[in-house]
């Protein structure tokens, strides 16, 4: 009965033409109009060009220029980001890799919907700074990030493509060259039916106008002639949205927060630079050549005359008198939709959100509980409400899996007169509210709610698409591509995050007809923030954490190993285990559990231990629940910031095994975070006893109970306190404390010195993870005391092996090591020790904040030296 009902409202669909749209992007409250955002709307619907920003991260773009292309120009504009930044620092969190990606993911998702552009991806990972592209291509599949590219350019038809970086070494960065590099052979290889030729069974082939480089300060010599490039003006003021847009991209730039990119705004001209890479030059517009009018399409010029017309008309006191234009214009849009689907099907949407806009029309759909299992039933309620009166003529819902099910029963607190989707025909007056509670089945194959590019082991420098998103789905037109139904996996390529796990579809007769698909989301009240929406998260019946990060082994001597099992539903029962390397052994082999009530948490503790067949170096344990002859090995981290909707992933149950000989020296040790990492848990794992400092605590009888102070990396980026509590800190070291600084970046420091004696930061770095290591003074302390270092403590790094060294230091600091990167000088720099009064000052760059929670072994030896110098 549910597929037939299905099937009779999809056949509906299809047959009056309706058009699907959708009322919100996931995780965010329904959008609401000011009358002239409508305007705006509506004289966006006679401009028929597109452009497309392409760069390697998120932070790449420019945002001042993608504000004007959308709001002044009114074009449909999008940013194409190679990567989703997951190689970056993070200013906000202890997050980094998988994690910082989704952050940063978010981020950008953010500032579109301050700028009016839209977000696209590759697959490309960001494995880390690159020097050169040649480096960049040999992690990177070049072949599946220029096909990547070319989809999306053959999807969207960017009229004019502009890259943030040149082709070339002046772009400063492997990632930032390569991307410039890829923009031109796409902007060619889209034209090309002989390029991705499998492509073309879904988009056809697609020759962008030109590609330009939008140059700037940055690559610009001082006083070079600025004549020579292309030139115009983003800085106006867009009197309909009571902003410029240099002030828009100011907000939009200040989403980038993990960056620690907040921007002033900035007013008044504002000149961008273009120079051409390919394609027709411009002489007076970026958009030389191309009709930005509906006379590009064959009988478009009628949709631009109604159009107008409707734009005449237009009273903002009353919107709703726009809709029956409204109703025209999407009638002569089906007449030039086979000559143009992609206008007509673009325009289509822009319309629907008008209508929505104009009848003030809301819905949202609100699930009871933020997380569901599969094979559980979901609780939601359905809201609607306008400024004029409409019908609900028919509800139904639609998950993505291939055994989809629809409607189950309505719930006992139903509170309209609703017989059953799509049966019905409910009359809903002038601002009222139309409300529904409804229950769902989600079906038992229903996707855990992993971002789909994790959802499958990629490599180094790829992300894979997942085999398991390959279904049969209707496919559904003439909603956003940002809200894209997944048919098969390919339809993936190129999403910023997962579509939502399931729909409400509500059909509102207006006219030509109008289908609403709108994510279920879950909504809370928080007491200071006020209304919250996150994403509706399918979560596995049990998940399994485990505690920390690294167990790391200097001895025999057992470790208590904790895993957290949370219940994803009511009543789940099972057992838990670990699976180790030969050679260890945990007690006991398998813990009982029981969880009653949904969300309820339960510790166990196992005790891990190295047995004589244990191997020296790195391995790997993992936690493994079995529920009702199922295993599960997934956890729950959730990720909470103010500034983006909570988002849930689901990494495996893993953490890195450790045994190595350590010997170490003093047990006291004071941490003072910085931009957030996970060194001091690492210190607990060696066994030293850490407390967490405050900028309050740094006072001179509070810092001598310490054996050694360890600065957390950018502690003198964030911690603006240093400028004034700098002398508590040295005057430690001069009556013989330890104190050792990870790596600072070298801009934006809270003072111009940071050590006892003059050392000068740089952006100088080692990107070969395992490049070769030349000790410089092999008696040095910090080689051989109490552990003695070599070569094999630098195999075995991840992403690089240091960043930020010092580029010029006073004689009083003594070097350690150095290494290189293929083709460059050695860098001496990773490793800076001075002795000042009776203690001594160290300042690195080595990547310790990446290597210890990868469970590295020689990190461990160099990070136990570093705070045991001096000490007997």
């Amino acid at each position: 009965m549910r597929t037939r009902l299905f099937r009779a409202a999809l056949s509906a669909v299809i047959l009056t033409q309706s058009l699907i749209h959708s009322s919100t992007t996931q995780a965010q409250a329904p959008k609401t109009w000011s009358s002239s955002e409508i305007l705006l709307g509506l004289r966006k619907l006679n401009v028929l060009g597109s452009a497309l920003y392409v760069a390697a991260h998120p932070d790449d773009e420019n945002t001042r220029l993608i504000a004007y292309m959308a709001n002044g120009r009114l074009l449909e504009t999008g940013y194409l980001s190679c990567t989703r930044g997951d190689g970056g620092q993070n200013l906000i969190g202890p997050e980094l890799r998988e994690g910082l990606g989704v952050i940063r993911t978010q981020e950008l998702l953010a500032a579109r919907r301050i700028d009016g552009g839209r977000q696209f991806f590759t697959r490309a990972n960001d494995f880390g700074f690159s020097k050169t592209p040649e480096e960049t291509f040999t992690i990177w599949d070049k072949e599946q990030v220029l096909a990547d590219m070319v989809w999306v350019i053959r999807q969207r038809r960017p009229d004019v493509m502009i890259t943030r970086f040149p082709p070339d070494a002046r772009a400063g960065h492997g990632h930032h060259t390569a991307s410039a590099m890829l923009a031109i052979e796409a902007f060619s290889a889209a034209a090309d039916p002989k390029r991705f030729p499998e492509q073309l069974q879904y988009v056809q082939p697609w020759q962008a106008k030109r590609l330009l480089w939008n140059t700037g300060s940055f690559f610009v010599k001082p006083g070079e002639d600025m004549s020579q490039y292309f030139k115009l003006d983003a800085g106006g003021f867009n009197p309909l949205l009571g902003q410029s847009y240099g002030e828009i991209a100011a907000r939009s730039r200040s989403q980038h927060r993990s960056q620690g990119f907040g921007s002033s705004a900035q007013r008044g001209e504002a000149p961008e630079y273009f120079q051409l890479l390919k394609g027709e030059p411009a002489k007076t517009d970026l958009f030389d050549g191309v009709d930005l009018t509906w006379n590009r399409v064959p009988g478009g010029a009628a949709v631009g005359k109604l159009i107008d017309e409707v734009i005449r008309k237009y009273d903002p006191s009353n919107p709703s008198a726009s809709v029956a234009g409204l109703n025209k214009v999407l009638y002569a849009l089906l007449k030039v939709k086979e000559v143009s689907p992609f206008w007509s099907e673009e325009k289509g949407n822009e319309v629907a959100d008008l209508m929505q806009a104009c009848l003030g029309l809301r819905v949202e759909a609100v699930a009871a509980e933020p997380t569901v299992t599969p094979g559980s039933v979901l609780s939601l309620k359905v809201d609607a409400v306008a400024n004029q009166p409409f019908n609900v003529q028919g509800l139904y819902f639609n998950w993505f899996v291939k055994d989809s099910t629809l409607y189950r029963k309505p719930s006992p607190a139903n509170t309209g007169t609703f017989d059953g989707p799509p049966d019905m025909d409910v009359k809903v007056g002038l601002n009222q509210l139309y409300s529904k509670s409804v229950e769902v089945d989600v079906p038992a194959k229903q996707l855990v709610s992993q971002p789909y590019w994790l959802l499958e082991q990629g490599t180094t420098g790829m992300y894979k698409l997942p085999v398991v998103y390959d279904q049969e789905q209707p496919k559904f037109r003439g909603y956003r591509a940002n809200d894209h139904t997944v048919v098969q996996a390919r339809d993936l390529v190129g999403l910023p995050e997962n579509p939502s796990p399931a729909y409400v579809y509500v059909q509102i007769p207006m006219g030509y007809g109008l289908v609403m698909r709108v994510p279920i989301q879950y909504k809370s009240t928080d007491p200071v923030e006020g209304e919250k929406y996150r994403p509706l998260t399918v979560v596995p019946p049990v998940a399994v954490n485990i505690g920390g990060r690294a167990y790391v082994f200097a001895d025999n001597q057992p470790k208590t190993v904790p895993v957290t099992l949370r219940a994803g539903k009511a009543g789940v029962k099972g057992s838990v285990a670990l699976t180790l390397p030969q050679g260890w052994k945990s007690e006991p082999a398998s813990i009982s559990f029981d969880l009653a009530t949904k969300d309820a948490e339960q510790t166990v503790q196992f005790r891990v231990q190295p047995g004589a067949g244990a191997a020296e170096g790195k391995s790997e344990l993992r936690a493994v629940a079995t529920v009702d002859g199922q295993t599960y090995s997934r956890g729950y981290q959730p990720i909470e910031y103010n500034h983006i909707p909570t988002q849930i992933l689901f990494p495996e149950s893993v953490a890195p095994l450790v045994k190595l000989d350590l010997k170490r020296k003093g047990q006291e040790i004071g941490y003072l975070m910085g931009a957030g990492d996970e060194v001091p848990d690492a210190l607990r794992q060696i066994g030293y006893t850490v407390t967490l400092l405050k900028p309050e605590d740094l006072t001179e009888q509070n810092l001598r109970r310490f054996d050694a102070v360890v600065l957390g990396v950018r502690a003198y980026n964030t911690v603006d306190r240093l400028k004034t509590l700098q002398p508590n800190l040295l005057k430690y070291v001069e009556q013989g404390g330890n104190l050792v600084v990870q790596y600072v970046v070298s801009r934006g420091t809270v003072m111009p010195q940071i050590g006892p004696y003059p050392l000068t930061l740089s952006s100088d770095r080692v990107t070969v993870e395992n490049a070769p290591v030349t000790f410089l003074n092999p008696s040095q302390p910090l080689l051989n005391t109490p552990n003695k270092i070599t070569s094999r403590d630098f195999e075995g790094w991840v992403q690089e092996q240091g960043l930020y060294y010092p580029s010029q230091w006073d004689p009083k600091y003594q070097t350690v090591l150095s290494s290189s990167d293929p083709g460059e000088k050695a860098k001496e720099s990773a490793i800076l020790v001075a002795n000042y009064g009776k203690g001594h000052y160290i300042y690195t760059g080595l990547s310790l904040f990446r290597e210890l929670p990868a469970g590295v072994p020689g990190a461990y030896r160099l990070l136990t030296n570093m705070v045991s110098l001096g000490k007997k």
